[in-house]
Order: structure tokens, then sequence, then C-alpha cells
């Protein structure tokens, strides 16, 4: 096997995971949901739900990755007994990489158009909502300016990859995300500033037993455990092929915890810059693009020196996004390598152009395309990708992780618990088997099944 290369250091393998695992998603979606099913109640079902199945999910893929030093494109044919065919899965699971980022990509491109836009103080004075709101559909309709945005971002992405995992992944994303958690804490300090930081803060995180009684239990119990699912981005390999990179000095749910605890960080602190700033200057809080583009561009067109906090505000969401587009763009590269035995370089040039090809439907689905409806409504070809992803291949994605490692036939519980409990750190329990074989896949078939009742039902 030939030999790879490994992180520097610890601290850059857990930055750049928790990177892979920090997404818009904790932005604009983990405060709105907080606020709207019972505050500090629900910020409690959530983090059960990210120690009870992102740590052991995040711990496999890990796993599978460190024992066998290859990526999604081998690592079932290094692991799987002689005779199986686990390998068949990789190819949908690998799929999954270019769905995500064909419209993931174009997201990055928007937060680097408004952090353009905030700091050259286009945000405007005293701007209402509708304003705002038509300012970004102004932007939606504009192809040229979406697919330049698209085409820095993944240019800047797929350079840093270029590089290699040292000169290039690391030695960027390490500090990019020190800046990110600077930035993060900055203007969540600063929102204590501001006139309505204690209204803000009882709407997101006083607990609140009406709200939870209201929706309903199981609702709010569904939702806290989609929203820790699907922010740590497993069942794509995204984060095996850093488990390939890393040693083994410390134990892989130690590793989980630590990034789980990095993830769940920015979100709570996401809140925090959000809602002391909308109840400020009196703006309803909503949730997806519409609270981040509209809501808060209003909200910071109001604000003395707006373009700067705005610009910084925009500055954290493209690192945050672009953190994980580079994560994404890693395992795509590693898995070209890997399968077709070529260079990074060629590689990087492939992909770079398959993804900005494949991305052009969801970029014209908001101008050329727009009478297209792919889900029905006014859905978008961004909602197809979307649903694809989020409902379909991570979940599935991790279920196949799961019996792989948990199943006799597939790798085995006994071989992932010696990998896993490798080096300092917290042992997983022998025990624990039935709980890892057969509570983690059930659940995650219950939230496939939520996930078509709350698309279709």
């Amino acid at each position: 096997m030939a030999t790879r290369e490994h992180f520097s250091s610890r601290l850059g393998f857990i930055l750049i995971s928790a990177g892979c695992a920090i997404g818009l998603g904790n932005v604009w979606r983990f405060p709105f949901i907080t606020g709207q099913y019972g505050g500090a109640l629900f910020v409690l079902i959530y983090l059960f739900f990210m120690i009870a199945f992102g740590v052991p999910l995040l711990s496999m893929e890990l796993a599978i990755g460190r024992a066998s030093r290859r990526t999604l494109a081998r690592s079932f044919e290094e692991l799987q007994p002689q005779g199986t065919h686990w390998h068949w899965h990789k190819f949908w699971m690998i799929a999954g990489n270019y769905v995500l980022v064909s419209f993931y990509s174009l997201i990055t491109g928007w937060m680097l158009f408004y952090c353009i836009k905030g700091y050259m103080g286009e945000f405007g004075v005293n701007t209402p909502a509708d304003v705002a709101g038509a300012d970004f559909n102004a932007m939606l309709n504009s192809p040229s300016s979406m697919f330049t945005s698209m085409l820095a971002v993944t240019a800047i992405s797929f350079g840093i990859c270029a590089c290699g995992l040292r000169k290039g992944v690391e030695r960027i994303t390490k500090p990019m995300m020190l800046l990110l958690f600077v930035l993060l804490i900055f203007l969540a300090a600063r929102s204590f500033t501001l006139s309505g930081w204690r209204e803000g803060l009882s709407y997101y995180l006083a607990p609140n037993l009406e709200k939870l009684t209201s929706a309903g239990l199981m609702e709010v119990v569904t939702a806290a455990m989609g929203q820790a699912f699907f922010s740590l981005s497993i069942g794509i390999g995204a984060i095996q092929v850093f488990g390939t990179y890393m040693n083994s000095s410390h134990t892989l749910a130690n590793e989980g915890f630590t990034i789980t605890a990095l993830n769940t960080m920015v979100a709570l602190l996401s809140g925090l810059i959000i809602f002391p700033a909308c109840f400020s200057y009196g703006v309803e809080p909503g949730a997806g693009p519409g609270l981040i583009f509209v809501t808060l561009v209003s909200v910071f067109s109001n604000m003395a020196n707006g373009a700067f906090w705005g610009g910084t505000f925009f500055l954290f969401m493209l690192f945050a996004a672009i953190s994980t587009l580079i994560a994404v763009f890693e395992n795509i590269v590693a898995i070209t390598m890997e399968l077709f035995t070529t260079s990074r370089r060629r590689s990087v040039m492939i992909n770079f152009v398959i993804i900005m090809v494949i991305g052009l439907p969801c970029l014209f689905g908001f101008n050329y395309l727009s009478d297209v409806h792919p889900l029905g409504g006014n859905s978008t070809f961004l909602d197809l990708e979307d649903f694809i992803i989020s409902n379909n291949i991570l979940p599935l994605g991790a279920l196949c992780y799961a019996c792989f490692v948990t199943f006799r036939h597939g790798w085995g519980f006994e071989n992932y618990l010696k990998e896993a409990n490798t080096g300092e750190g917290y042992k997983i329990p022998k025990w624990s088997k039935f709980y890892y074989r057969i509570i983690i896949p059930v659940a995650i078939v219950l939230l496939l099944i939520n996930c078509y009742i709350t698309v279709f039902g």
C-alpha cells in the first residue's frame, strides 16, 4: 500500500473534520427551530441525539478510514470479508458527494457575493425586508453574477486541495477555522450590546414547555434527531477520508465527542448572533435563506457601522461554507486518485470541470429554468438536490456504515472496537453491540420514513 500523507497535528485533524461537519444548516436552521420548539428544552433533546447517534456514527466512518487507510473508493474492498459485496454501495455514496457540491458550491458563492456586497456598503440604510428580498431575487435572476461567484469559490477550494493535505488543506483550513471561531465569538459578544439582547436570548434559549407541548413531543423529538443527524454530514465518506490521514494516538469516540462539541458550539453561538439582532430592530426571525439574505440584511442596514458588521457576518458564513466545500472536495479528489490511479493535480482539474458543469441546473433553476418544479409547488433544482442528498443518500449511507460495522457478514463489531478504542481517551464498551447493531439502524430507518412523510405527506 502506498504511503499516505498524515496531518501534522491533532489540532489540524480536529479543525478540518469539524469544518466538514459545520454546515450552513447549523447557522440558518438550528437557531430557528430551537426558538420554535422550546428553547433550552429542545437543545437538551438535540444534545442527547448528538451524543447518542452523532458520536457513534462519526466514530464508524473514522474507524473505517483509519483501519483501511483508504477512501470510499477502496475501503470496503480492504475490510469486507471475502465473497461479500459491500463495495457495491460505494458508487451511490460517491455520487452523493457530487450531488452535495453541485448546490453547495452555488450557495457558498452567494456568501462570497454578499460578503463583498456588505463590506462595500451596498446593504443600504434602514432597508426594509421587502427591499432586501428584492435584492436577493435580483441576484438569483442574474446567472452571470452567481456563476462568477460559484466559479471563484470552487477554484479557490480546488486550488487549496491541489496543494496536498499538509501544504494545502491543513495549512489553509486550520487558520481559517480558528478565525471562524474568533469571528463567531466576536459577533456573539457584540450582540449583548444591542437593546433587544434580553428578548432575543429569552426567545432563543429560555425553557418553554408551552412551545414544546403545542408542537407535540414527537414532532420536537423528530426535529432534534433530524438536525443532529444531518448536521454532521455522515454517510458519504467525507469524514472517513480524514480518518485515513490521522494517527492512532486517540480513541475515535474521543475524537467524535470533540468534533461534535465544536459543531454544537457553532450552532448555539449562531443563535446568539441572530436573535438579539432581530429583536433589537423589530424584525421577525425566519428560517432558511430568507433569514440570512433578507432578514439579517435588513437588520444590518439599520445598525451603526452596518457595512462592517454585515460584511463580517457574511465573512463568517463564507468561512463556514468554504470549510465544508474544501473537505468534500478533498474527499472527491482523494477518491478519484485512488479509483483511477491518477495524480492529485489531474484529479483536481477533472473534478473542477465536472462540478462546474453539474452545478448549472441548480444555478439556472432560479432563472432560465424557474418554470421547472421537480418536487411540485414552487420547488427548484436546489430543493430536488437537497432532497436527494439530505433525505436519501446521507441517511442510507449512514445505515450502510452502521450495518457494515456491526453485522457478522460485514467488517464486524469486534474489528470496529479494536480500531475505535486504539489510543488514549474514552473506550466504547463491548456491551454496546446491541445498541450499535439494532437501535442505531432502527433510528435511521425511522428518520428516513419521517423524511418522506414530511416531504410527501
